[in-house]
C-alpha cells in the first residue's frame, strides 16, 4: 500500500488511520500483519507519513532519546538497556551502536525475525510487555510509542508495572505518550498535568492517557516523574516521559 504524507494534528495523532481497517483481529494479529506488510520504518513508525517523513520522524525521536539517556556508557561499564516493544529494532540497534548492552523484545514474531536478521548487537525475544523477565535489573528501560497502542487498561497497567519492576535504583523508565507543549521538568508538574489531563482515543487502536495515570501506577512502585520532553515534530503531541527509581 502507498503511504500518504499528512501534516494535520488529526493525522499525526491517529497513526493507524490508513491501515487499521484492513487487518481485523486481536492486537497480536494486527501487529503481525502490520510488521509483515509494511517496511521497516512505517511498520513501527507512522503509517500516515511517506518514507522521507518517517526517516525524519525516527531521527528526531532517536536524537531526543539519546539526549535523555546521556553518554555515561563505556566499554568497561556499559549501561544495561531494555527496549520494550522494539518493533524491527531501529532504536535497539542505535542504542547498541552507542556502546550500551541492549535487550529487546516485541509481541510480533515477524518484527523480531526482521530485527534478528539485521543483527547489530541487541539480543531479541518475543514477549508482551507484561511477560518479559530478566535475571538482572536495567539502568534504562525504553518503551517508544507502544503504551498508547494498548487500548485495554488492565493490559496497559500490567505492562507498565512489569517494566517498572525491571529497573534498578536510580535507573530510569522512558515512555512516550501525550506531552506538554514545552520542555519541562519535575519543578513544573502542575503545568504538565494541566497540558495532558485528559484521556483521549483518537484512533481505534490508540488510547492516550494523562501523566496522572502513569504516576498513579508508578509512584507506589518507587518511580518519580522527573522529565517531560515533546517530540516537537510537526503536529505530533506525543513526547517522552522519564520516571526515575528512587527506592
Amino acid at each position: 500500500m502507498a503511504d500518504v504524507t499528512h501534516t494535520s494534528r488529526d493525522a499525526m495523532a491517529d497513526d493507524t488511520r490508513t491501515y487499521r481497517d484492513t487487518t481485523p483481529g486481536d492486537t497480536r494479529t494486527y501487529w503481525d500483519a502490520r510488521h509483515s506488510d509494511l517496511d521497516e520504518l512505517a511498520s513501527g513508525g507512522h503509517t500516515g507519513l511517506d518514507r522521507p517523513g518517517n526517516e525524519i520522524f525516527y531521527a528526531r525521536r532517536l536524537g531526543t532519546l539519546l539526549s535523555l539517556i546521556g553518554d555515561l556508557s563505556s566499554p568497561a561499564a556499559p549501561l544495561f538497556v531494555l527496549d520494550a516493544g522494539c518493533g524491527k529494532g531501529y532504536f535497539a540497534r542505535a542504542l547498541a551502536r552507542c556502546g550500551h548492552r541492549v535487550d529487546a523484545f516485541d509481541i510480533s514474531p515477524p518484527a523480531v525475525d526482521h530485527a534478528r536478521a539485521e543483527a547489530g548487537g541487541p539480543r531479541y525475544a518475543v514477549a508482551a510487555l507484561d511477560e518479559w523477565r530478566s535475571p538482572w535489573p536495567y539502568d534504562i528501560v525504553v518503551c517508544v510509542d507502544v503504551l498508547f497502542h494498548v487500548p485495554d487498561d488492565q493490559a496497559w497497567a500490567a505492562g507498565l508495572r512489569n517494566m517498572a519492576s525491571l529497573i534498578r535504583v536510580t535507573g530510569r523508565l522512558i515512555v512516550t505518550d501525550i506531552a506538554s507543549d514545552i520542555v519541562t521538568d519535575i519543578a513544573a508538574d502542575i503545568a504538565i498535568d494541566e497540558a495532558t489531563a485528559e484521556r483521549t482515543t483518537p484512533g481505534a487502536r490508540i488510547v492516550h492517557r494523562p501523566i496522572a495515570a502513569y504516576r498513579a501506577e508508578l509512584e507506589p512502585l518507587g518511580l518519580r516523574h522527573t522529565l517531560s520532553r515533546p517530540y516537537g515534530f510537526r503536529e505530533n503531541r506525543v513526547g517522552f516521559h522519564v520516571f526515575t527509581r528512587t527506592r
